[in-house]
């Protein structure tokens, strides 16, 4: 390729994509996230990437066509990832059937733009038995989303066979988002999909101390109390911790080679602007 051919970088979805549970004050939202990793690694690979993510933390499939699609589709990607209805999921009465459809309807439009699409399965978290339901959701999700990548000859990171996030040092504290680590070795997966070397490495981790009994239990009460009862009172509340939020990067930056984007919001702090507080979920 040339240096005269546009090489343009959007990224949809909630907050697997918007970059939760990977910290940074620095950047929009207080979070960077393995799509940013990816974005500067495009650009250290090749001259002139330009980045826009429109993901918003607890954001619903319906949400993502409706706020994120035709933005999108008017930024002329070439390079999309997407990862939506993972939050649908989770939610009681979801209709399956209606999803899968809606989600097939998405990825037809974005993959009618000619751009590479990147499509995600979701991981298999093991639950207990009263929430197996959940788990067959899952399932049935990956299935299609598989199906749905064959179809349109999309990229598959198949982040369901990833026994990597079995450790619990890839997750964040509320156990439901990535942390640092998880994000950086997703941002590797994907590079490696679409065939860009990168030099992100793997965490060598010792093994983990095993924990008493009564450490346990008391790390279970503080994820009950932490993580699960807010999350619990927000549904009930309907309310998510994304409804006041933007998208980090809602318009195409052009990434800085050197530095990232954290030298892109070290120089334009306007990016920063008005932003609240970043929350944990």
């Amino acid at each position: 390729m040339g240096d005269s051919v546009r090489r343009r970088y959007v990224a949809l979805g909630d907050s697997f994509t918007e970059g939760v549970g990977d910290v940074h004050p620095g950047l929009p939202n207080g979070v960077r996230g393995w799509a940013d990793r990816v974005a500067e690694k495009l650009a250290k690979h090749e001259k002139g990437w330009e980045y826009a993510n429109l993901a918003v933390r607890s954001k619903r499939l319906r949400q993502i066509i409706d706020d994120q699609l035709e933005p999108a589709l008017a930024l002329e990607p070439t390079l999309v990832t997407l990862y939506a209805g993972g939050n649908d999921i989770l939610d009681v009465g979801t209709d399956m059937d209606r999803l899968l459809e809606e989600y097939a309807g998405l990825v037809a439009r974005l993959a009618g733009t000619g751009a590479t699409l990147v499509l995600f399965t979701g991981y298999d978290v093991k639950v207990a038995p009263l929430l197996e339901p959940l788990r067959r959701r899952n399932w049935q999700y990956n299935a299609r989303v598989r199906e749905l990548a064959r179809e349109h000859r999309a990229v598959l990171v198949d982040y369901w066979c990833f026994d990597e996030y079995n450790d619990k040092r890839m997750w964040d504290a509320d156990r439901l988002h990535m942390s640092t680590a998880g994000h950086k070795f997703l941002a590797r997966q994907v590079l490696t999909h679409l065939g860009v070397p990168t030099p992100i490495k793997p965490l060598d981790w010792e093994p983990l101390a095993h924990r008493s009994t009564l450490e346990w239990i008391d790390a279970q009460r503080e994820w009950l109390n932490d993580w699960v009862l807010p999350l619990i009172g927000r549904k009930l509340r309907g309310v998510t911790l994304g409804d006041s939020l933007r998208p980090r990067w809602p318009e195409p930056v052009k990434v800085p080679r050197k530095g990232g984007l954290r030298r892109y919001a070290l120089e334009h702090p306007e990016v920063l602007e008005g932003r609240g507080p970043a929350f944990p979920l």
